[in-house]
């Protein structure tokens, strides 16, 4: 046997093994979301437990009427809805950072970096302050998804814009696309600095703690309203996997196995929009999930984006519901918004990434 037939068997045999690690992955990470489901619905202040809430599913509880209506009016209309938009918002989050990591072929890149969220966040600023007012005829058209398309809108412009500065000649520059989201996303945080001025009482309170990340809000409306976009998102995500397996080669390199590298990025920006538009929409700002997540899952299956992409959403998902559980937990009666505990984990995590690859940062 010859020794390139050697080392080919050699790497068919790891890359069998890790796939095979990948797909046991899924199915311990599908495992943990079922177990973070059960933990986000009978976890918080008003002592609802698993049995009460199955002893009444099951015809099996007591003569006391309003406290069966209470036990499912808690688990039903407060914390189911806030359960599926969790998942929904982690899943997307964690998705949309391994799409942007992967385009920039940078383990660090996150939406926010290049303005998605802040542009995300003024169109739904826009609407918060400015929908009963100026813009009340076109909240009365749009109804429950006002924000949601505001928000998507405001993700899409900085992306258009971002690809007029950056492109040139056919070709966008990683480099250059960075910078400038970074000085889109300054100039989208002033804009939403003056709207935040203009709001009343009530309003500035609302954008105050949807600035830090929350799922208090959390309803069937909102789950409706945030659906569609982040069903699209994510499913035109995973289709993108081929492409950005080729793209860790390199553009030219994927342009030499027949990816059409300016579709991929267009189809990537738009589907990262949509998931973080919708996040950002119903959720505020909630940071490091498209960091922490997809990094810890490099360093267990690799990166093939085959399986990276679905668990990254099983496990963002998961990360999502139990930090909602400890925002819910700690300081309770009150809660505490999910962006400081996510924030909690994340920041140093994401210190401790730079250190690991600080040699490689260098300018």
């Amino acid at each position: 046997m010859s020794l390139v037939t050697l080392d080919a068997a050699r790497l068919a045999s790891r890359e069998g093994n890790r796939s095979a690690l990948a797909r046991l992955a899924l199915v311990m990470l599908a495992g943990l979301l079922v177990l973070s489901v059960g933990i986000s619905l009978f976890t918080g202040a008003s002592g609802v437990s698993a049995r009460d809430a199955a002893l009444i599913w099951l015809g099996l509880a007591g003569p006391d009427a309003a406290d069966q209506a209470r036990t499912l009016v808690i688990i039903n209309d407060i914390r189911l809805p806030r359960t599926v938009l969790a998942i929904m918002v982690g899943a997307g989050l964690a998705i949309a950072g391994v799409v942007m990591q992967g385009m920039f072929r940078n383990p660090l890149a996150d939406p926010g970096l290049v303005g998605v969220s802040a542009g995300a966040g003024l169109g739904a600023v826009l609407f918060i302050v400015l929908g009963g007012t100026v813009l009340a005829p076109v909240s009365l058209v749009l109804g429950i998804y006002a924000i949601p398309i505001a928000a998507f809108a405001g993700g899409a412009l900085t992306t258009i814009v971002l690809y007029r500065v950056a492109t040139h000649g056919g070709r966008t520059e990683i480099a250059t696309m960075l910078l400038a989201g970074i000085a889109i996303g300054a100039l989208s945080g002033a804009v939403t600095g003056v709207l935040v001025y203009l709001a009343n009482d009530v309003q500035l309170r609302d954008l105050t703690f949807w600035g830090l990340g929350s799922l208090a809000g959390a309803n069937w409306t909102k789950v409706l309203a945030s659906a569609p976009f982040m069903a699209g998102g994510i499913v035109a995500s995973l289709a993108l996997w081929r492409g950005l397996n080729a793209l860790t080669l390199g553009e030219a390199s994927a342009h030499h196995m027949g990816v059409d590298v300016q579709r991929l990025k267009s189809l990537a920006i738009g589907a990262v929009a949509a998931l973080v538009g919708a996040a950002v929409a119903v959720s505020g700002g909630i940071g490091f999930v498209g960091i922490v997540v997809p990094h810890l899952l490099r360093i267990l299956i690799g990166p093939d984006h085959r399986y990276l992409l679905p668990a990254s959403g099983l496990l963002g998902a998961s990360f999502l519901l139990c930090a909602d559980a400890v925002s819910r937990i700690v300081v309770a009666p009150a809660e505490l918004p999910i962006g400081i505990v996510t924030a909690s984990v994340g920041g140093p995590f994401f210190l401790y990434i730079l250190l690991r690859r600080r040699n490689d940062l260098a300018w």
